[in-house]
């Protein structure tokens, strides 16, 4: 029988994942099919529930339920404890496993398909929820040479900070002490790009060399990414490599293939041009 997979999420219409596992169980020969699931606010585990009680054998989960999978899981991966979401549900021998692979999706993207390391840079996270908790760890396994995390209220970027201490040194800061200060990648993890909104930054934070990354993808340049190209950042990339590659990562974990992932985030490109 066809294995079953799927994506949950609210809204869910505008998700590009069926797309993404569709062409890597193609070119892996994988005998799958994957969906999309429609969950009311209040009703992730009932549609949890049914989906694997009907056989499906994963999920993926995206807003606003990554914290509703951490709880429905019955083990989850050091990942997903410390970014305390799941976005890879799967079911083997009974029980519920979850992970979480938007930090991996994140450093593969910028390290392997950008060519931009990680090791010994100095590197901005904007914002203090879950997008930056769930990157924290991978990126800190990188080694920068330094990390901080700028947040309008600096008390939860600080709490962050406390939360990862062992995994590495983090400065936690208000957007106001940037003031001066330039770093060699700056990644956006705020919201600020879904409602065309550019967080609070001041200028001169972005060199020649600084890899500005956004999380959120877009057909244009996100409000972020027109400002760190108006000071003549070195790379500017939104999110659609992450989001392929965390998508990359869910598919091994479920079929133990490592799926080729440029063409994909080519044809995606595409689509959105």
């Amino acid at each position: 029988m066809t294995d079953r997979y799927a994506v949950i999420g609210n809204p869910i219409s505008h998700s590009q994942s069926p797309f993404i596992h569709a062409e890597f169980a193609q070119a892996t020969g994988q005998d799958m099919n994957y969906e999309k699931l429609f969950a009311e606010l209040g009703q992730f585990v009932p549609v949890a529930q049914a989906f694997f009680a009907n056989g499906g054998k994963g999920l993926n989960v995206t807003l606003p339920f990554k914290g509703d999978a951490f709880r429905f899981a019955d083990e989850v991966t050091e990942a997903a404890r410390l970014a305390e979401a799941v976005n890879t549900l799967t079911l083997r021998d009974g029980r519920i496993y979850g992970d979480n692979t938007d930090g991996t999706g994140l450093v593969r993207d910028i390290v392997d398909n950008l060519d931009v390391p990680v090791t010994g840079q100095r590197v901005l996270l904007l914002g203090a929820g879950g997008a930056v908790r769930g990157v924290l760890q991978p990126l800190l396994a990188q080694q920068p040479q330094a990390l901080t995390i700028a947040n309008r209220t600096v008390i939860k970027a600080e709490s962050l900070a406390y939360q990862f201490r062992a995994l590495g040194d983090i400065e936690a800061v208000g957007y106001d002490a940037l003031q001066g200060r330039q770093f060699d990648i700056v990644i956006n993890g705020t919201s600020t790009s879904l409602s065309n909104e550019l967080p609070p930054i001041p200028a001169g934070i972005f060199s020649g060399r600084s890899l500005a990354y956004d999380m959120v993808y877009s057909r244009g340049l996100t409000p972020f990414l027109r400002r760190a190209q108006s000071e003549n950042a070195g790379m500017l990339a939104d999110g659609l490599g992450m989001l392929v590659e965390q998508a990359a990562e869910s598919f091994r974990i479920w079929r133990d293939i490592q799926p080729a992932t440029r063409k994909v985030t080519n044809m995606l490109r595409e689509v959105l041009a």
